[in-house]
Parts: C-alpha cells; structure tokens; sequence
C-alpha cells in the first residue's frame, strides 16, 4: 500500500523527521527505534495519532533517501504539514533521537544542523534545546 505524501499530517512530519535522523548514518539503532516509539506512545503532541503509520512514514523517508534530492523533497513535506509552532518541537524530538544511542557522529550532526536552518530555529534555542538532549541522555 503506498502513502499519499499529500495526506501527511504534523505528526507525521515529526516521525519523519525522527526517522531520518536515525537513519541518517545509514544505521538505525535500537535505542533509536526504542525512543522514537515511546516518544509517539507518550508524548502529548501525538495524542490520538495512529501508531500504524509509523511503518508507512519510515518507508516514505527511505524511499526519499535513495533519491538525489530526497532530503529537499522530505523538507519540502515537512514544511508544508509541520505548522511554525512545532518547528522547535520537531527539533527537540530530533535531537533526543539523535542522543538516544550515546553516539553522534557527523552524519547525524549534519542532519540536526540542516534540520535546524531549515526550521528556521534560532540559535539560542537551538543551543538550549541541544542542551537539554545531552542532559537527559548523559551516562553515568
């Protein structure tokens, strides 16, 4: 079954964006698959969201990521259902993900620094909600 990109909802883009930050090294980690469920279970933005569409959003961001411009294509999805105000909200789930599994190599860096211009988020913020990632991810 394919998935009308047209139909995409703000929840949607804050899993996709979720999703491509794992999958950004080319590897998606447990840890990483383990957070962004539990994000979706718990957190209030997703109340009453469809967790079957978890499936059908990852292979949308694959199948992006094995076109030439898919990461300007999965911008360009995000910008058009991800409303201003949860652009810090998309940021800060992209961050945890990125922290969940204690390794941040430059891929995933990159990525958090594309998704950061392109949400247009201030650099303060930025800084504050990059912050408070590393906090809540730190190891004893």
């Amino acid at each position: 079954m394919s998935f009308d990109t047209a139909s995409m909802t703000p929840q949607d883009s804050l899993v996709a964006l979720m999703i491509a930050v794992s999958a950004s090294d080319e590897t998606i980690r447990t840890a990483e698959l383990m957070m962004i469920q539990g994000i979706v279970n718990h957190l209030p933005v997703f109340s009453g969201y469809d967790p079957d569409r978890l499936k059908r959003i990852a292979q949308v961001v694959f199948d992006l990521f094995e076109e030439e411009d898919g990461l300007d294509a999965l911008f360009g999805l995000v910008r058009d259902a991800l409303p201003e105000r949860l652009h810090e909200t998309a940021y800060a789930l992209a961050c945890d993900v990125a922290a969940a599994d204690g390794k941040l190599g430059q891929t995933e860096l990159r990525l958090l620094e594309e998704i950061r211009e392109e949400l247009e988020i201030d650099r303060l913020h930025a800084a504050a909600i990059e912050r408070g990632a590393r906090a809540r991810f730190m190891r004893a």
